[in-house]
């Protein structure tokens, strides 16, 4: 829009000079001043990768005019994607060059304003620009639905209600009235009630039941075919063509993630930093051991990691167990249960806790059972008495013991050298602490992973969930000399990333941030 306003404004002022308009023509003068001037305004807005890629496609199409070459529409817009490409080849890794490139390409196509616009025919009455508007709106939420849902595992449905108005008000009001208040200050006021105005406007819509679905992220596979089926939908093209698009969409919207089969169930160690996070799924349900740490102020696991793990994965936890108090474990759970308001909360966290407030949870406690699809959930520590004894946070970590009768899994927190000499003593003589695959104490620390404790536990694998050269040097190398000793499989999340464990096959354990490397991932020596 500044593009064709500053284009209008050079070339008027062009003409009002004839050595000018003999030097160059008013409209190519248009043309290189809109563009000039478009650049200007969007270094001083900040030089977004948005407003980069608007440049560019502006430079790509003066550059055609300028050169008097008429290209169809398919190769101008091919050349601007070529051009952006080529000067920020990382762009294709970002949503936003997906949404605005296909976006552009779909209104071209569709004739339905953008072509008309390229092509300089004529306008229409008042009534059939509504209509053309209304049309491209619809058009675009259609288009981009599948897209939406392949980024971003949700869809706004909201979005057309919403976009109706604010394009509108941020191109022929709010933007305009910003511009006078660089000249104009007092000016500045009104542009703020009208965002107030906009913003409650929007919230409003974001309030409405199911303003948004979510979607369990598919396979690029089945995303790409759906974006295929959602383009060819909206195409002017013959209906009976156009409907072959809607079996393309179908496998993305009933596509979900494999679960365990009854009787076996799956850890995921999320990739949280230092900290600690395990998904637990079993045919039907879910658990979430600890929440990851705080990062900042305004960062934390749950926002980052989590809800949008849970969210990709379609998982409804039943419970959330929270170990201990510890920042590093607890630093997520107010996201992951504001995200499932339907899940029960069992820790060891004080009744005055912040926590406590968002979800009242229960006391984890030595005995405590519950069976899930055939698997068996017990909770070993710490006893009912610890809770009224002087102890660190640490002393009190639940420890969940996970089995299918064949193959068990034991998440056991910051417990120290003392908690496990008391677990080691209770179920000595047993096989309760034998488990295939253990969550390695404390993240590897010093105070923990005791010899005896593993000889109890004989793991085949131990997950370390550490952040990358973290300050503490977790984990410490007396730990990993311990692990060595015993031949038990040492993973940790600074090489592995996520961490799967699957009980029917527990001679395994898949690094996520291998199977899925990268060029640019950082291989941690």
């Amino acid at each position: 829009m500044f593009a064709w306003g500053a284009g209008l404004l050079t070339g008027a002022l062009w003409r009002r000079s004839r050595r000018l308009c003999l030097a160059l023509p008013a409209p190519s003068a248009a043309l290189v001043g809109g563009l000039l001037l478009a650049c200007g305004y969007a270094v001083l807005a900040g030089w977004g990768v948005p407003a980069q890629r608007t440049c560019l496609m502006l430079a790509t199409i003066t550059v055609l005019r300028l050169a008097g070459a008429r290209w169809p529409w398919p190769l101008v817009w091919m050349l601007a994607c070529a051009a952006v490409v080529t000067l920020d080849p990382w762009a294709l890794l970002q949503p936003g060059f997906w949404l605005s490139f296909v976006a552009v390409g779909v209104l071209f196509a569709t004739d339905s304003g953008a072509a008309r616009a390229y092509s300089k025919s004529s306008g229409g009455r008042f009534a059939l620009k509504i209509w053309h508007l209304l049309r491209e709106q619809w058009v675009i939420t259609l288009a981009l639905a599948p897209l939406s849902l392949l980024l971003f595992g949700q869809l706004s449905l909201v979005g057309l209600v919403a976009n109706l108005l604010a394009i509108p008000w941020v191109t022929l009001l709010l933007t305009p009235l910003a511009l006078l208040g660089v000249m104009v200050p007092m000016v500045w006021g009104l542009a703020a009630q009208a965002t107030e105005l906009l913003w409650w406007w929007l919230s409003a819509l974001a309030t409405w039941p199911g303003a948004t679905v979510a979607w369990p992220l598919p396979p690029l596979g089945w995303g790409l075919l759906a974006v295929g089926g959602g383009l060819l939908g909206v195409l002017p093209l013959p209906w009976h063509v156009r409907a072959l698009g809607l079996p393309l969409v179908f496998p993305l919207l009933l596509w979900r993630p494999a679960l365990p089969v009854p009787g076996e169930f799956e850890l995921l160690a999320a990739d949280v930093g230092q900290g600690n996070a395990v998904l637990v799924r079993t045919a039907g349900h879910a658990l979430l051991f600890d929440a990851g740490p705080r990062y900042s102020l305004e960062s934390d696991a749950g926002h980052r990691v989590l809800v949008p793990l849970l969210k990709a994965l379609d998982v409804q936890l039943d419970t959330v167990v929270l170990s201990h108090r510890d920042t590093d474990h607890v630093g997520g759970a107010a996201a992951v249960l504001a995200m499932q308001p339907q899940a029960a909360l069992l820790s060891s966290i004080e009744p005055g806790h912040p926590l406590q407030q968002v979800r009242p949870g229960q006391r984890c406690e030595a005995g405590q059972r519950w069976v899930w699809d055939g698997v068996s959930f017990e909770v070993l520590h710490p006893l009912a008495a610890d809770y009224a004894a002087s102890v660190k946070p640490n002393a009190l970590s639940c420890v969940l013991r996970i089995g299918t009768g064949t193959n068990s899994a034991l998440l056991v927190g910051d417990i120290e050298a003392a908690q496990e000499a008391r677990l080691v003593q209770t179920w000595l003589g047993t096989d309760q602490l034998r488990a295939a695959v253990l969550l390695v104490p404390h993240h590897g620390s010093k105070t923990s992973s005791t010899a005896e404790f593993l000889e109890a536990v004989a793991p085949e694998w131990a997950l370390v969930q550490a952040g990358y050269r973290n300050r503490f040097g977790h984990p410490a190398a007396p730990v990993l000399a311990r692990y060595a000793e015993a031949r038990i499989n040492l993973v940790t999340s600074p090489r592995c990333g996520a961490m799967r464990w699957r009980s029917e096959l527990p001679h395994n354990v898949a690094c996520i941030r291998e199977d899925h490397r990268r060029y640019w991932h950082h291989l941690v020596p």
